[in-house]
């Protein structure tokens, strides 16, 4: 990126109405087919377009053409089946009915290829295309097959890797992998999670990224937050080890957490994804406010490394609430810029 402070959302955007039931994840879709198809290529152009209105640098996909961030991409694989399910504990935190892995895990072609070709196409801006990463995958079903948390993470690393370059291929600049798992499993993390997510990003030349959050703003999530205590210390069991990989951005959230700022300098050097937007009330944050979360981060991180982001994904919220969030967020990091003479 030339531009400094580049701004961008993590990843889910709310969909229209007219597309599947808002402020809800796992939402069903409203359309069948291939009026399907047509409106989530809809619900793109109007993502890009409300990204841009709001002044963002780096443009995502809002996952406009998938219903959950992991879910999707798994149900696009062979060897997973979606009709018997079983109840497992999500990241230790809740309870869900998820798909059974019962056999040998093969892509049989792209996911989310043709939906970036499309995004490509629609703008000249950098765009950036999240992934599940392979912990959070294993930590979202259930395992009959190869009875191993590690095992079944190397076989997600690897079509993971084949959809990344595929991606790069068609044009994305920034590949990102989501893992809210490495804030829960420090020691499967340091073991072999970060092994397995450099197996995911192996021969990729465009950026990379990790994000590492404390969950959407669901109430699950939320309560657990309220457990962590007045210093959220997560992050300093993960990113040594991180700081060590080939990732080359380090996801982060930071507004209105407990998250203490000097735990960036434990990845000093890596391009941070500074999370300036709380995606966990409806409250919009002012373009101060921001200003002041990457004043602060600016003490850790280095300017030309520092992207103005926000803390997680924004798919539970409304959508005029969060393109009021993501306008403050531009503003807010211009509102930098002007100090800095930039």
């Amino acid at each position: 990126m030339k531009k400094l402070l580049p701004t961008s959302t993590v990843g889910s955007l709310p969909k229209p109405t007219w597309l599947s039931t808002p402020e809800k994840l796992w939402s069903p879709w409203k359309l069948e087919n291939s009026i399907l198809q047509e409106g989530k290529q809809d619900a793109l152009r109007v993502s890009l377009q409300e990204q841009q209105l709001a002044g963002l640098d780096i443009i995502c996909d809002g996952e406009q053409t998938r219903q959950h961030f992991v879910t999707t991409f798994i149900e696009h694989l062979s060897g997973v089946d979606f009709e018997n399910r079983k109840t497992v504990k999500i990241r230790d935190r809740y309870e869900a009915s998820v798909p059974v892995v019962v056999d040998k895990i093969a892509r049989k072609k792209g996911v989310f290829v043709e939906d970036a070709k499309f995004l490509r196409k629609q703008t000249n801006k950098p765009i950036k295309w999240a992934l599940p990463g392979p912990m959070t995958m294993v930590d979202t079903l259930y395992d009959d097959h190869y009875h191993s948390r590690e095992k079944l993470a190397w076989e997600f690393a690897k079509v993971l890797n084949e959809e990344a370059r595929e991606l790069q291929d068609a044009g994305v600049d920034i590949i990102q992998f989501d893992e809210p798992a490495f804030n829960v499993f420090f020691e499967e993390v340091n073991d072999w999670g970060m092994a397995v997510l450099e197996k995911a990003i192996e021969g990729l030349h465009c950026e990379t990224a990790v994000h590492i959050c404390y969950g959407y703003g669901i109430k699950a999530n939320n309560d657990w937050k309220k457990t962590l205590g007045s210093e959220w210390r997560q992050y300093e069991e993960i990113f040594p080890k991180i700081q060590k990989s080939n990732i080359d951005i380090v996801s982060l959230e930071c507004h209105n957490s407990g998250v203490p700022l000097e735990l960036m300098e434990l990845v000093r050097g890596k391009k941070i994804m500074v999370g300036a937007i709380d995606v966990a009330n409806n409250r919009i944050e002012t373009p101060e406010e921001v200003a002041n979360t990457l004043r602060k981060a600016l003490k850790f991180v280095d300017i030309e490394n520092l992207y103005p982001c926000t803390n997680c994904g924004m798919a539970p919220l409304s959508r005029p609430i969060a393109n009021a969030k993501l306008s403050a967020l531009s503003k807010g990091a211009e509102i930098i810029r002007k100090e800095l003479g930039i």
